[in-house]
């Protein structure tokens, strides 16, 4: 009964005559390039990004009300809303005029280790993560690509002749269909994350929304079981049965419809979409052997000076990193303050070489992985305490992978009739995770306590983008491929 509540009072919400909103695009002035990342401040400690297409959505609201943009390498700009209607929903920004040599009169360039040394010794100063409520809006983009798919019943004890023949057609129909296929799925979720004194989080979910293509709707779990949804066709519909891997027993009753009601089940579990958040929140940290607390160790990696830049009248340093043993992984830009040492931004993505995760047991077990590539971009900002918060989280991996192994399905019967089965797999995962937070507040141990958590969150399937999904909430401005796409299409 909650559920259809929750449900109801979503439709209700997204459908409200009074959710108006603007969307503006800002540009480089000079080249009229899109500039993305850019800070829209609509109150204080309160806001939202550009995309990387130079796209934001705000809430129309009073016409005279202020907004400020502000961008790295760019001067910042106090406008109105009715300014930006009159601009044609189009917001040049001027470049900030890099004058190195003027602030540093001597001959003598900044040096990137002391730089690195301060930072590193400003960290407890700068940054805070316990006890805050963050107000987040998450979304996950993700993409197969299959190379290789192959099915095939090698045999049954108990199926006819010309039943496997027509599973095993329908099975190659299905290999075709997946490989054609350009399979895509967007998922976005509003919340409030909370985190108390020890890092212990809980997540109240407020809206959640799936865009995908139903019919292509193929993660490599979904592939297994729309084929094995065509086996059981062709069993026994009233038996339930056994799934083998090698030696693994997966399932212990697998059914026709059992599968279709899993299928069919619209909600997230909460602690999967809090486990996703803290995976991020926690690589934007600069605790012990954190991904960015290696970055900073001088011992790991080499660092130099790349350029001075601006951020709100402020003077950012610019400095390049890269391994210098085989341990380290990245390679990219720092962005640190000349006046507090803070890192408000970094850039990632695997130096030339390097790899990630990966695991090659193909010829004993028919499985390999391979995590090719890593990047990202780190964006923070102060809240009302003065410490700094992460503002944009972007984080994307490509990962290859191979999987080939023989099933068997055998009856829960007196019988146990066996039918056996060839599963080969081959492709690319992409994934890109972006987090935004539009509000960090501190609270007490009380607050944490007090706040309840829900075991799963229904969500709104959707099959193409809806513009007024989110009504008068902060969010990301999703991206032209997300706008353009459409579930129903399956040209």
């Amino acid at each position: 009964m909650k559920y259809f509540i929750a449900i109801l009072i979503l439709l209700l919400s997204h459908t409200s005559i009074f959710s108006q909103n603007i969307t503006a695009r800002i540009i480089d002035q000079t080249n009229q390039n899109p500039i993305p990342f850019a800070a829209i401040k609509t109150a204080e400690f309160n806001g939202v990004i550009s995309n990387e297409e130079g796209y934001f959505t705000l809430q129309e609201g009073n016409d005279a009300a202020l907004i400020t943009i502000s961008c790295l390498g760019y001067k910042n700009k106090t406008l109105k809303i009715q300014e930006i209607k009159s601009l044609n929903f189009l917001i040049p920004l001027e470049e900030s005029i890099n004058e190195l040599n003027t602030v540093y009169i001597s001959n003598k360039r900044p040096n990137a280790d002391s730089i690195i040394l301060r930072a590193r010794q400003n960290i407890s100063k700068n940054y805070e993560n316990k006890s805050y409520k963050h107000a987040i809006f998450s979304r996950e983009t993700a993409y197969m690509d299959f190379q290789k798919l192959d099915f095939k019943i090698e045999k049954s004890s108990h199926v006819k002749k010309n039943n496997l023949e027509s599973a095993n057609k329908s099975l190659d129909s299905l290999s075709k269909a997946i490989i054609h296929s350009k399979t895509k799925h967007f998922k976005d979720f509003k919340a409030d994350l909370y985190v108390n004194d020890s890092l212990k989080t809980k997540l109240e979910v407020y809206k959640a929304t799936e865009l995908v293509d139903q019919k292509n709707n193929l993660s490599i779990d979904e592939v297994q079981s729309r084929a094995q949804r065509v086996i059981l066709k062709y069993l026994d519909t009233t038996l339930t049965y056994k799934l083998k891997t090698g030696l693994f027993k997966i399932e212990d009753s697998l059914s026709l419809n059992e599968e279709n009601e899993r299928h069919n089940k619209n909600e997230y579990e909460i602690e999967n979409l809090k486990g996703q958040t803290n995976y991020l929140l926690k690589r934007a940290q600069f605790d012990d052997d954190s991904m960015l607390s290696n970055i900073l160790d001088p011992s790991l990696y080499e660092y130099s000076f790349y350029d001075i830049s601006f951020f709100n009248n402020e003077m950012i340093y610019v400095i390049n990193y890269k391994p210098k043993k085989s341990r380290s992984k990245y390679r990219g830009k720092l962005f640190i303050t000349d006046d507090s040492f803070a890192i408000t931004k970094v850039d990632f993505e695997f130096a030339e070489g390097k790899r990630g995760e990966k695991l090659n047991l193909k010829l004993i077990f028919g499985v390999k992985y391979i995590e090719n590539m890593r990047k990202g971009t780190f964006m923070f900002q102060k809240d009302s305490t003065n410490k700094y918060q992460p503002h944009y989280l972007k984080f994307e991996e490509g990962r290859y992978f191979y999987v080939s192994r023989p099933l068997k399905f055998i009856e829960n019967s007196p019988e146990k009739n066996k039918t056996s089965f060839d599963f080969t797999i081959e492709g690319t995962i992409y994934t890109k995770q972006e987090l935004l937070v539009t509000a960090s507040t501190k609270i007490s141990k009380a607050i944490f306590n007090k706040q309840l958590e829900e075991k799963a969150v229904p969500y709104i399937k959707l099959n193409k983008y809806d513009s007024t999904i989110w009504g008068q909430d902060q969010t990301l401005e999703p991206l032209t491929e997300m706008k353009d796409f459409n579930g129903n299409d399956h040209n």
